[in-house]
């Protein structure tokens, strides 16, 4: 065996390309029970990164595990190709659609991009060793991808899960799209904090809900507090707790009248602190529940009455506990105002004034003098301020720092925007009940997984599927231009439009005549130009990849980072639940981030990055496939060049230790070289022994994915019993005796079996190493590594063995015993190893009885020169002394019969049995 990684695991990954090897592990799988691990698509643009090199070595060391357990494993790829990133690649390169290509020509070029972009990761991903169905993988962009995701979309309708509305959804202005929950990530943004005063419409009534009269030189307003002055424009209503207690509170002067203050008890100081109000007045306390349906006035829209409403999302924490409510532009203050009939009294362009691009509509009432129409939002937050300022409405302005929803692409802020959108409802069809039903159900790894996706599915809103871009997966629907509604056979047509599509793609929907499927019908319905959320894409995989492909659901196994329990796996549970009632896996895991050895993420900026392909370069997938193994995935994995340098040390133990054992197995045959367990020379049989434990070790450490485990007990084996023990001590018997004697055959029997389950508990991870090693084993055999299953040749030692498990742990803790003595010795310049000291061993009767008959042996086992046991009595338990014998030139040992051989002078007897003699005999060690 070789190393240089780098050079030979490109020629392993042609010769399994020539054998075809994944399609053959499939045939000698056929009949086995099956485990499925569902790939997760990553998105088709650009090179891997380690995160993509991470999730994929998981997924293969798992399917290679099950594989070598007895399961029939399959891996089917797969990519995630529609979506805005794409899009956005296409205009960089052509312009918006209609500027140098039509719809058609814009969606064939990101069908090519995407393309391009498999083919680049696809090599990367087989680089790294994953076998798979690479020539046959699943892709959103194939045809009968698209289809099927139309047939699971009429699944989720005809089961009453589809909902259309105006409702506010996450809006990024750069994308010119709805967002899903998964696509926005939170970052700080600046803004400005005001306190707006709404006037009372009738200052009397509010008092007398206070349960006091008002003065006649007394003005009542209530303020809220904000950091979108923006969204002012569509302030419909103020919502306040019910529970909350309000103080009527003297506030600062307006227009030289004195001006009473509705705010939250508990934020009374802290309000009027800002206010600059050094006295606190106040003048009665009254519940929320009093104030609900009292009329105040808008801050600048004199206009327009502003309700009291009554939330559950108002606090007394911060602010003055009294939100200003603006349903187009909230999902709280949507879902506040529901039943009350407020938003019918209001155009949608009042209720959401700013269109796609984050600009105040042409129809938007000015504030006074200052123009609003025509205004980016974020331009127009000043503009609002001074206008509030300059009529006496505002309170206080300070700007402040704070978290802030930000779209995951651009990294620019996003805001809430009421548009008319297609949504999954989380109520109408008990979705969020059924789906939350379905987690205890799962086994989730991190365990903590299951309270996370419990508390984002309980806590979250419809799922917007509607997207305003071009490439993507039509919402193929034909709604009734006056009604809006769906016409009432959508499952029908959606399964013709399948069919369609089947045959041409996504193209077939926009190409589609209506009359071809409505008949004189079509002059009353429209099609919707709108595509489906890419969650929703790859969200369907369970029915698109997995039923499509006459897989059973659920899927045992689901893989994926640890932000994909808001992401895949929720889209996947929510689909499934919608269509069938049911998770789609049995078991879901989740990996950690790569950081540095700071802590740090990777970044150009810190210049702390590292990628796959230059570890590959230098060190060898394997040894990057050591490093995803060993690491704890669980929490976030560290990764740096010295870790890499650690691992690459590691590795060599471990080659090195394979090459040990194969080449002692020079000449060997197991045919007819082997023996069996029971014949073995008891050391022999010993590490037979802690081999069979290792193994059961390996592979339950393997079946519930602690790879770390797996990686630490084999480094512990190469090191301590094998490297510090039995290589050494067998090397005697190996290089000493007859080539064919029992005591030889005895130890490269030992080797043969450890060597065989070596390779196959090194498989999953060090595919390329383990693969090598098969290659040098000697017999027959499978082809390859993962043709086999577990080795079955390893056997514990019984407990009446001759020279029991607990027997040997005795031995070794003697043997420790000795080193510690022959280390003063040896310092000392007394001897020079440990060959030249005698050793006496001083027992109890028990411990002697057992150990006496070892005696003569003990010197192999030792790896010292003479050894007796005696009674235990005044002498320490171990002595030992300089010996005075002489060396034998071929074994190293010292022994008194050297020199009684004429023909021989120079040797012990021993090695003269051994040359000229039968061989000499052991039994222990």
């Amino acid at each position: 065996m070789r190393g240089d990684l780098p050079k030979r695991e490109p020629e392993t990954l042609a010769r399994w390309e020539r054998d075809n090897l994944y399609a053959r592990i499939r045939e000698v799988s056929a009949d086995r029970p099956r485990f499925l691990l569902h790939d997760g698509p990553p998105y088709a643009n650009g090179q891997i990164h380690l995160g993509h090199a991470v999730n994929k070595v998981l997924k293969d060391i798992i399917v290679k595990s099950k594989t070598l357990a007895g399961f029939d494993s399959p891996y089917i790829p797969g990519w995630d190709c529609h979506g805005l990133p794409i899009e956005i690649a296409i205009e960089k390169k052509f312009g918006k659609v209609g500027e140098k290509l039509d719809a058609d020509q814009f969606r064939q070029k990101c069908r090519e991009y995407a393309s391009s972009q498999i083919d680049i990761q696809r090599e990367d991903f087989k680089r790294l060793g994953v076998l798979g169905d690479w020539s046959n993988p699943y892709k959103t962009l194939d045809f009968k991808y698209e289809a099927n995701e139309l047939r699971s979309l009429a699944k989720v309708i005809d089961n009453g899960h589809l909902a259309r509305g105006v409702k506010p959804v996450h809006w990024c202005f750069d994308c010119g799209s709805a967002l899903a929950e998964a696509e926005i990530e939170y970052a700080d943004k600046t803004s400005p904090a005001i306190d707006v005063a709404y006037t009372a419409r009738n200052s009397a009534d509010i008092a007398q809900r206070f349960g006091i009269d008002l003065p006649s030189d007394v003005e009542i307003a209530t303020v809220i507090w904000t950091t979108t002055p923006w969204t002012l424009p569509a302030s419909l209503a103020v919502s306040m707790g019910a529970d909350i207690e309000y103080a009527l509170v003297e506030g600062p002067p307006h227009h030289q009248k004195r001006r009473w203050l509705v705010i939250a008890s508990s934020l009374v100081p802290s309000a009027l602190a800002r206010y600059g109000v050094g006295e606190t007045r106040a003048h009665a306390h009254a519940k929320g529940d009093a104030l609900a349906g009292a009329i105040f006035a808008h801050p600048f829209y004199a206009e327009r009455d502003i309700p009291v409403l009554l939330g559950d999302h108002v606090s007394d924490e911060d602010g003055t506990g009294i939100v200003h409510t603006a349903p187009g532009h909230g999902q709280e203050d949507y879902a506040v105002v529901q039943g009350t009939g407020l938003m019918d009294e209001y155009t949608l362009v009042q209720i959401n004034p700013v269109d796609a691009r984050g600009v105040y509509l042409p129809s938007t009432p000015p504030i006074g003098d200052t123009a609003l129409a025509g205004a980016h939002i974020w331009k127009a937050n000043p503009l609002i301020v001074e206008a509030l300022r300059e009529s006496g409405e505002l309170l206080s302005h300070v700007d402040i720092r704070h978290s802030y929803p930000h779209c995951w692409r651009h990294k620019t802020p996003i805001v809430f925007r009421a548009t008319p959108q297609w949504f999954i409802s989380m109520s109408q069809g008990n979705l969020r009940r059924d789906a939350l039903a379905t987690i205890p159900g799962v086994k989730w790894y991190p365990g903590w997984g299951e309270a996370r996706i419990a508390g984002m599915i309980e806590g979250r809103p419809d799922w917007t599927i509607s997207r305003q871009r071009t490439w993507g997966v039509p919402i193929a629907l034909f709604v009734h231009k006056e009604t809006g509604e769906p016409h009432p056979r959508t499952v029908d047509l959606l399964e013709e439009v399948a069919l369609r599509v089947e045959q041409g793609g996504v193209d077939a929907w926009y190409a589609l005549d209506a009359t071809e499927l409505l008949g004189d019908e079509a002059a009353h319905y429209d099609k919707v130009k709108d595509i489906l959320d890419v969650w929703f894409d790859s969200g369907v995989t369970h029915q698109c990849v997995l039923k499509a492909r006459g897989y059973e659901l659920p899927a045992e196994l689901y893989l994926e980072g640890s932000d994909q329990h808001r992401g895949w796996f929720q889209s996947s549970l929510l689909t499934a639940v919608a269509i069938d009632k049911a998770a789609p896996y049995r078991e879901c895991l989740t990996h950690g981030f790569v950081v540095d050895a700071q802590g740090r993420k990777f970044s150009k900026s810190l210049g702390n990055g590292i990628e796959p392909q230059e570890i590959i370069k230098q060190y060898g997938a394997d040894i990057l496939r050591l490093w995803v193994a060993s690491a704890d995935y669980s929490q976030e994995m560290s990764l740096s060049q010295e870790i890499l340098k650690r691992n690459a040390d590691a590795y060599r133990r471990i080659r090195n230790t394979a090459r040990f054992l194969l080449a002692n197995l020079d000449g060997f045959d197991p045919s007819h070289d082997l023996l069996p367990i029971d014949d073995m020379i008891a050391l022999d049989r010993w590490i037979v022994h802690r081999a069979a434990v290792l193994q059961k070790q390996i592979t339950e450490a393997y079946a519930r994915y602690d790879f770390a485990e797996v990686v630490q007990a084999l480094m512990n084996f190469c090191s301590v019993d094998l490297g510090s023990l039995y290589l050494d001590v067998t090397k005697d018997r190996l290089y000493t005796m007859r080539e064919d004697s029992r005591g030889r055959r005895s130890a490269q029997s030992a080797m043969c079996r450890i060597i065989e389950a070596f390779a196959r508990w090194i498989a999953p991870i060090l595919s390329f190493t383990a693969d090598e090693i098969w290659r040098f084993l000697p017999g027959e055999r499978e082809d390859n590594v993962m043709l086999a299953q577990w080795y079955d040749g390893l056997a514990e030692l019984p407990n009446d063995a001759p020279l029991s498990a607990a027997r040997f742990d005795q031995l070794l803790d003697l043997r420790e015993s000795v080193a510690k003595i022959l280390e003063p010795m040896r310092a000392a310049g007394e001897i020079g190893a440990a060959l030249e000291a005698e050793i006496v061993v001083s027992a109890d009767e028990p411990t002697r009885a057992w150990l006496e008959p070892l005696a003569d042996e003990l010197r192999f086992f030792f790896i010292s020169g003479d050894v007796t046991v005696q009674p235990a009595g005044v002498a320490p338990p171990i002595m030992a002394t300089p010996t005075t014998k002489p060396k034998c030139v071929r074994c190293w040992q010292h022994r008194g019969d050297i020199g009684t051989h004429a023909e021989h002078p120079e040797l012990c007897g021993r090695c003269i049995i051994n040359i000229d003699g039968p061989g000499e005999s052991r039994r222990w060690f």
